[in-house]
């Protein structure tokens, strides 16, 4: 027993022994062998930019700027120096500092060097800097007051008489002063500052977005204030009050403008309900289908008559006659995207209509994105249409007055792309047309477009190039400059980001190309004169950063002269 015992526990030993050995050779055959990742890597050459600003830390064109860096010296001549792109040139080099000149048009951005002798070890490494900020003309006006600006896209800025600013669009909030009892609801007064004004009472203020307010400047309504977009009520939230149908009218204190009238009670022993408190502007326009851009892109008001254009395809009109205090019937007219309507909102029969027929014109094949109106009346729509009362017009088209084609406004063959945005300044006499288009009447045009009020090229303009993104945004200041914005990051070739000011032949202005970034869509320029006697420009829309800086979607530049 004993013997067989040693055996069992040599037996035992033995396999314990066997068992490790295999283990040992297991991990042998499976252990992976780590690659270092950055083996084959560029060496680290030592160079390191402090963290101190540059001196000085805001430097015009040409001025001398001093940046504090270290390991450079070793590798004078093998390197270049750039201010947001653009090469600069080399003052002095030590073994601490650098010093250059800032470039002609350099706008606000990083510095960075990029050493290459045409050796693996140098090729292409660059080493980053601090941000430099360009003096110029253009920044965001000093006394400007506005911090969180509104929560939603800003869609129009209107000026009023007492010097103070309404704003429309779709937000629900302005300087986080929304609170339960006072409710901001897409339409705000603001004052030269853009602090908010609260000497308007509009209340509860539109169910929907509003995309453009215009003033009544003659006649018994003198001074009352016409909103347009995508609403059905004002003010209340009564289901009984959606009786409006995007075009309203309001009182010179906000208040919607209101009458009284009659309507059928199917009640008689209620008798509250035998009349009703109604919107005088009695007329809108809504669509039966869906819709491609606004519902109602801008109003004009002319010789006592309201003017819509959008992507409507009926005029509606409440029919009282037929209609109780609880439930409206309504009067429509099929009618596209352009109308004309009397100051009580009925509609204009004369304009855009055949009233034997009941017929109206056809208007476009596409959308209306946007659209001015003339000091004689005429309208210009610019958008993505092809053809516009059966005559071929590609994305711009002139009214007469009386609302037919003006075959006499020579834009040719129009843009080859969409029109994204049109102006018109009254003291150039020019008006600007901006889009996704690269040829304008056969004209290489990259998305903007410098035109007569006859729809000619105005002589000597060019925009000959645009890459990273399009123009969506363009307008002449009353000097003849041109401001212009978009999604792009170089214009001719020179870095750009997003926005730029313009000489009037087209040429980037000496000067006032100093800003960094700017992010966002301008759906709305207004020129005003700074504090310092400048001007300046309200830009509003879908903005989150005007050089550099965060904004929302509202910001004042003034533009020094």
């Amino acid at each position: 027993m004993i013997f067989h015992s040693k055996s069992n526990r040599w037996c035992t030993l033995t396999c314990c022994a066997l068992i490790v050995t295999a283990m040992f050779v297991a991990c042998q055959k499976n252990e992976v062998k780590l690659q270092d990742p950055y083996a084959g890597g560029k060496a680290s050459l030592g160079i390191e930019f402090s963290t101190k600003a540059p001196y000085p830390a805001v430097a015009s064109a040409g001025e001398t700027v001093e940046i504090n860096v270290k390991g450079l010296k070793k590798y004078e001549g093998k390197f270049k120096l750039y201010v947001n792109e653009l090469e600069a040139e080399i003052v002095e080099l030590t073994t601490d500092l650098i010093r250059f000149k800032v470039p002609q048009d350099a706008s606000t951005g990083g510095v960075w060097v990029t050493l290459s002798n045409g050796t693996a070890n140098l090729d292409n490494q660059t080493y980053f800097g601090p941000a430099l900020q360009i003096a110029g003309k253009v920044s965001i006006e000093p006394s400007f007051a506005v911090v969180n600006g509104s929560d939603y896209p800003i869609n129009d800025i209107f000026r009023v008489p007492s010097g103070s600013f309404l704003l429309g669009g779709a937000f629900l909030d302005y300087e986080k002063t929304k609170t339960e009892s006072s409710l901001i609801n897409r339409i705000v007064l603001v004052n030269a500052l853009g602090v908010l004004d609260n000497s308007l009472k509009f209340g509860l203020g539109a169910n929907g977005v509003i995309y453009s307010i215009n003033r009544i400047t003659s006649g018994d309504q003198n001074g009352k204030i016409l909103i347009g977009g995508a609403f059905s009520s004002f003010n209340s939230r009564r289901s009984n009050r959606i009786n409006i149908n995007s075009i309203t009218r309001l009182n010179v204190d906000g208040t919607l403008d209101t009458t009284f009238t009659d309507v059928v009670n199917l009640t008689p022993n209620d008798p509250t309900k035998n009349r009703d408190t109604i919107p005088a502007f009695n007329g809108g326009v809504n669509t039966t289908g869906n819709t491609r851009g606004p519902l109602v892109r801008r109003l004009f008001n002319f010789n006592n008559r309201v003017y819509a254009v959008g992507n409507f395809n009926r005029y509606a009109k409440t029919f009282y006659e037929r209609s109780t205090y609880d439930t409206k019937v309504y009067d429509y007219t099929s009618i596209s995207q352009v109308v004309r309507m009397e100051m009580d909102g009925s509609m204009d029969s004369t304009y855009r209509y055949d009233k034997s027929s009941k017929v109206a014109l056809p208007s476009s094949n596409g959308s209306i994105v946007d659209a001015l109106q003339l000091a004689d009346g005429s309208l210009v729509l610019v958008g993505d249409f092809t053809s516009f009362d059966n005559t071929n017009k590609n994305r711009i088209v002139k009214l007469k007055a009386e609302g037919t084609v003006d075959e006499t406004f020579a834009t040719g063959t129009g843009a080859n792309g969409p029109i994204s945005s049109i102006t018109y300044n009254a003291i150039t006499n020019k008006i600007v047309v901006a889009g996704n288009f690269t040829s304008f009447n056969g004209q290489p045009l990259m998305g903007v477009a410098l035109l007569n009020t006859d729809g000619t090229i105005s002589s000597g303009f060019t925009f000959p190039s645009i890459s990273g993104g399009v123009v969506t945004f363009a307008a002449q200041l009353n000097n003849g400059k041109i401001i212009v914005s978009g999604s792009f990051d170089h214009y001719r070739n020179i870095l750009r980001q997003g926005f730029m000011v313009l000489e009037n032949n087209g040429t980037l202005a000496s000067g006032y190309n100093n800003t960094g970034i700017f992010a966002g869509t301008v759906y709305d320029m207004l020129e005003v004169v700074s504090p310092n006697g400048y001007p300046a420009v309200f830009l509003v829309g879908n903005i989150s950063r005007f050089n550099n800086n965060i904004v929302h979607n509202i910001v004042k530049v003034e533009i020094q002269n």
